[in-house]
């Protein structure tokens, strides 16, 4: 058996991959931004995003999942990935 595994992909590794692409970036239950990547950083660990809102979500207790409440007009900004909860890749919808 070969002994030198390859190692799994590093999250930075998976960004470099969605590179130009819509993203979703959840930092806490209410609050979170979409964008476009368009760079990456690895000290401090973070991403760019332009052309990005500043998301605000609400939940209820008839509807516990979170829904878009509103947006806000950002145009480009950094996110440390300390801070994030989640990301998700935002798919475009084909008419």
């Amino acid at each position: 058996m070969p002994t030198n595994a390859i190692p799994p992909p590093s999250i930075f590794h998976m960004l470099e991959r969605n590179m130009g692409k819509r993203l979703m970036v959840i930092l806490s239950q209410a609050y979170g931004f979409e964008g476009t990547l368009t760079a990456i950083t690895h000290d401090p660990p973070g991403i760019w995003l332009s052309e990005a809102e500043a998301v605000i979500f609400r939940a209820t207790i008839a509807n516990p999942i979170p829904q878009i409440a509103g947006r806000e007009e950002r145009s480009e900004i950094f996110v440390n990935l300390n801070s994030v909860q989640r990301i998700e890749v935002l798919h475009e919808e084909e008419s």
